[in-house]
Parts: C-alpha cells; sequence; structure tokens
C-alpha cells in the first residue's frame, strides 16, 4: 500500500494549483491523473481569466456581475472569497512565470468577456490554460510533487465517514494500488462528453465525482449544464469568447447580425445562456445553415487576428475549411461545462464525507450557480486550487485530519472482482458500448440541451434507463492488463450513465427557467421556490436521490434577485 498525507484526483489546474500549497507546506503530496498533466483539459481553455487586477476596476463589481450571471444561485460567501481573492491569484501566476499578453506600459493586458461591466479578462493570447497549466507544472516538478500519470481512478476509499484514499489502476500494467491518504481532493473537472456535441477533451467523463458520490458524498446543481454559443459548427471544438471579446459578431444566413433582439445592451457579449438561446431560436426559425449560424470576425482585420487569434484562426481553417480573415466562421452552442459537482463549503471540503475535498470544475462551491460567466472558470481553478489547498493543510496538520484512516484490502479485491467480471462477459448477446455512448450522448443532446420540457426529458430518462440496463451486459474485446482502453472507456461510460440520470432527474424536478436551465414548459424563472440546490446522493445499493440545499447568501442588498437582463 502506498501512502501519503495529502492525494490529489486530477492534474489540471485546480490539481496542481492545491498541489502546490500542499508541496510547499512540506507535506508528501502525490497527484494522480489518467493522462499525463499537460494533457488535462485545462489546456483547451483559451479566452483568459478574470480578475480585478486594474486600478479602475473592483473585484465588487466582479461579484456582482457573478451573482448575476450565476441568476441569484450562486453562493454568495464563495462568489465575494472568489472574486476578492482574484486579483492576488493572477498575480500569483505572474510571479511564477506565466506569460501574459501585456499592454505597451507592460501591465497584464485584459480584454471583455460576456456579462460583464469591465474589461476584467487577463489573456495569453488564445492559449491562455495552456499558458497558465505549463507554469504550474514546472513548479510542481520544481518542488518535488510525486505525480502518478496514466493512473486512472477506480473507487475513493472511506474509514467510516472519512475519506481514506484511492483505489487506482496503472494504465500501463493493469496492476492496481492501494494509496491511503489524510486527505483527498477530487480536481477531475466535468463531465461534457455526455453530450453529443461538445467542446470537451475525450477524457472529461466525470471519474472523479461519479466516484464521489458513490463514497458517500453529495453533488449538486447537476441540472446546470452550460451551452457554449460558440462551438465549430460540425466537430464542436471551442471557438473562445474571447474572439468576440475583441469584436467578433454573430450573424444569421442573412448576413445580418440578430444579438440586437435579444440582449440590446450586451448583444455578443450578453451572458453566455441568453447567446445560446438567442442562437438557436435564430437557427430554429430558419435563419441558420445546416443547424449554425455564423461567427464574423473579418472586419477586425488581418493582423489583429495574427496576433491575439492565432489559434482560433488555425482551429477554423483545420476543421471546417475557413479561414476567418476572409470568410465566417460557421459555429452552434455546444455543451462546455458543467456547472455542478462535488457540493463542498467555501473551502472546498465536502459536509458529508469528511476529509473529501473537490476544486475546480469538478466542484459546486458553487460560485457559477445556473450559468458560468465566461473565464470565471480558470479563475476558479487557480482561487480554490489554492484555498482548497491550504485548507487541507490545515485538516491534515491542525484539525482532524491528524490522525491517518485505515485502508481495508478489501477494496482493492471489489475492484479487481469488477475488472475480472467486465472481461469475463461474452460478445454474445451482450451491448457493445460504443452503442450505448452513441444513443445516450445523442438522446441528452437532443433533450437535456439549450431546450428542455418534460416530454422532451422524460425521453432523455428513457435512454438513461436504457443505459442503466445495457451496462450490465456490456462487454469488451480487449482481455489484457496492460494499456487496456478497452476496459477503461467501460469504466467511464458507467460514470457518464450515472450522471446522465442524476442530470435529467434534477433537471425534470427543477420546474423553472434559470440560467442553463430553460424549460419551455416552466419560462419563468420562479424565485419563490427555486432559489435553492438540488443535490444528488447515491445510497449503498447505488439509488440515486434528490435533496435540497439553501443558497449560502450574505448581507449585501445588490444581490437581491432582480430580472435579468443584459
Amino acid at each position: 500500500m502506498i501512502q501519503h498525507d495529502i492525494l490529489i484526483i486530477g492534474a489540471g489546474l485546480a490539481g496542481m494549483r492545491a498541489a502546490f500549497e500542499g508541496i510547499s507546506a512540506g507535506l508528501d503530496t502525490a497527484v494522480v491523473s489518467k493522462i499525463h498533466p499537460l494533457r488535462s483539459h485545462s489546456c483547451a481553455a483559451q479566452g483568459g481569466v478574470n480578475a480585478a487586477i486594474n486600478p479602475k476596476d473592483d473585484w465588487r463589481h466582479h461579484a456582482y456581475d457573478t451573482v448575476k450571471g450565476a441568476d441569484y444561485v450562486g453562493d454568495q460567501d464563495s462568489i465575494d472569497l472568489m472574486c476578492s481573492e482574484a486579483p492576488q491569484a493572477v498575480l500569483d501566476m505572474d510571479a511564477m512565470g506565466c506569460p501574459f499578453s501585456r499592454e505597451e506600459d507592460g501591465t497584464i493586458a485584459q480584454r471583455a468577456f460576456g456579462g460583464q461591466n469591465f474589461p476584467r479578462t487577463a489573456y495569453a493570447a488564445d492559449r491562455t490554460g495552456h499558458a497558465m497549466l505549463h507554469t504550474l507544472w514546472e513548479q510542481a516538478i520544481k518542488l518535488g510533487t510525486k505525480v502518478y500519470d496514466e493512473y486512472f481512478l477506480m473507487k475513493i476509499t472511506t474509514d467510516g465517514g472519512r475519506a481514506s484514499g484511492a483505489i487506482v489502476m496503472d494504465v500501463k500494467t493493469g496492476k492496481l494500488h492501494q494509496i491511503n491518504a489524510k486527505a483527498v481532493c477530487i480536481a477531475t473537472g466535468g463531465y461534457g462528453r455526455l453530450f453529443a456535441s461538445n467542446t470537451n477533451a475525450m477524457t472529461n467523463t466525470g471519474d472523479g465525482l461519479a466516484h464521489a458520490m458513490r463514497a458517500g458524498a453529495a453533488a449538486a446543481d447537476l441540472e446546470f449544464v452550460q451551452f457554449h454559443p460558440t462551438g465549430l459548427r460540425n466537430s464542436g471544438i471551442l471557438i473562445s469568447e474571447g474572439v468576440r471579446g475583441e469584436g467578433a459578431y454573430l450573424i444569421g444566413k442573412d448576413g445580418q447580425r440578430f444579438m440586437q433582439k435579444y440582449a440590446p445592451n450586451k448583444l455578443e457579449l450578453a451572458s453566455r445562456d441568453v447567446v445560446s438561446r438567442s442562437m438557436t431560436t435564430e437557427i430554429m426559425n430558419g435563419n441558420g445553415v445546416n443547424g449554425g449560424v455564423f461567427l464574423d470576425v473579418r472586419h477586425l482585420g488581418r493582423d489583429l487576428i495574427l496576433e491575439r487569434l492565432p489559434q482560433i484562426r488555425q482551429l477554423s481553417i483545420d476543421f471546417e475549411g475557413v479561414d476567418p480573415i476572409d470568410q465566417p466562421i460557421p459555429v452552434r452552442p455546444t455543451c462546455h461545462y458543467t456547472m455542478g459537482g462535488i457540493r463542498t463549503n467555501k473551502m472546498g471540503q465536502s459536509e458529508q464525507l469528511q476529509g473529501l475535498f473537490a476544486a475546480g470544475e469538478a466542484a459546486c462551491v458553487s460560485v457559477h450557480g445556473a450559468n458560468r460567466l465566461g473565464a470565471n472558470s480558470l479563475l476558479e481553478t487557480i482561487v480554490f486550487g489554492k484555498i482548497t489547498g491550504k485548507d487541507m493543510v490545515d485538516f491534515v496538520t491542525n484539525r482532524e485530519g491528524r490522525e491517518r484512516p485505515k485502508s481495508d484490502a478489501g477494496d482493492v479485491q471489489e475492484v479487481s472482482a469488477q475488472i475480472a467480471q467486465l472481461k469475463a462477459r461474452p460478445r454474445e448477446g451482450g451491448a457493445k458500448q460504443s452503442d450505448i455512448r452513441k444513443y445516450l450522448t445523442e438522446a441528452m443532446q437532443e433533450y437535456c440541451g439549450v431546450f428542455r420540457s418534460a416530454e422532451g426529458l422524460a425521453q432523455a430518462m428513457d435512454a438513461v434507463n436504457r443505459a442503466k440496463a445495457d451496462m450490465q451486459k456490456v462487454f469488451v474485446d480487449d482481455k489484457t492488463d496492460a494499456f487496456n482502453t478497452d476496459v477503461i472507456t467501460a469504466l467511464e461510460l458507467g460514470n457518464l450513465v450515472l450522471l446522465a440520470e442524476a442530470t435529467v432527474m434534477a433537471a425534470i424536478e427543477r420546474t423553472e427557467s434559470r440560467g442553463a436551465q430553460s424549460r419551455i414548459d416552466y419560462p419563468k424563472r420562479d424565485d419563490a421556490n427555486w432559489i435553492v440546490h438540488i443535490t444528488s446522493t447515491v445510497d449503498p445499493n447505488g439509488k440515486l436521490t434528490l435533496g435540497r440545499d439553501a443558497v449560502r447568501t450574505v448581507d449585501n442588498p445588490q444581490y437581491a434577485p432582480a430580472e435579468r437582463v443584459y
């Protein structure tokens, strides 16, 4: 058995920032990642990171924009904490050597992003996540953080009501390892691969979230799934909001802008849920082409595009055959981000499972509520990676975590039996995982997407129930141990099926329209009944149960719910 003080599952920005705190405090800190850390999905973030670092800006304005953007179901204590800590968090990254773009006077460059009243998005061209992740990776290596790369999470282990570590599989050999830890942090990102069209890496299957729920932690806000307005029409690959921040605009097949009909003040820089619904409405009304509309950057000029949007241009050329210098980019709303995650307090600790922490997209702190503002995701990773890391250090050194929990060898035997059972299933009469994935993701896209209804969600639940049944007879062709991606993708699919069930159940339960939850049968926001978080828990028999958790508020009259217009 392997032992560490702090175990972090996930090596993206949130996980690496948390690891920085653990290793800096002199604790034995380890990071587990199913891929090499520099392939983490944080690397794909393009547009930037929000912070009130301009003397003319104020973190309180940032907090108000975030509360409003969250459609008033974000936890206000967490939002105030994130926005007040944002300037220092970005300056920390700058001090570590992150190569942010600069103004002529040498200050960090900032651009406008949707749903905000100040251009507070710091950026590194259109590769901000890439720059930040490489910076934190350098720090991890310099400080000697133990990294288990290409190790797949199989189970979060518990000792009574406390997290005790994890069972992981070495992908290179197929061997199982038991890791014991005093504190465990889940930083495995979101589960956007649940939808047929998405901007997410193949690895974004919600493994940490699903296993945390099975271990006894609650999830929350799973009904709130963000569809980014501008994914490439055919592939779903992200075209950053930073493009609209630079002045790009949306046009229909008639060549005319249309956002003035939906958000006359903010236009293309309204909040993401507003823009996605507007685009979908235009497409449904016949003003689209092949299921999409167009993002026009031609008026920005060749020089600006090459300087500030080089990756965007290359993606458009490679995946749509369109050079945005000369032609508008075909785009459509595509699943981008999951606002829900492991329910935590503002320090990132689960209140159901002692010793379990979460940070980043895998967590529900909840700073995003019903809708995330662009560039608050990278911010959440570095702010709450830092805060959660510090709280884990305190938990292990000064609080209940000082005594090491016990690990049970039976957990390894249980996981080993699960893998053996999967490999032993015959192909004859079995279910192909590719078939399950196809019909499940297409049903989620169709019936649990930008617009929802009771009828459509019932069809989504039918697909979920079919998938649950088929997973009992899913087979794998590869029976070997080393680099068995057939087994890994089957296990990932099992995690997605659990999260699909929880997402659809919560979407059915919330009988209103708020943020990313847009019910055509309940088109109004219902503040009297629904300023709450819907929680999802799994009992020992695997049954999902929904509950409710109060939205945490602070004494600030400005945060009182109001009509949300842009």
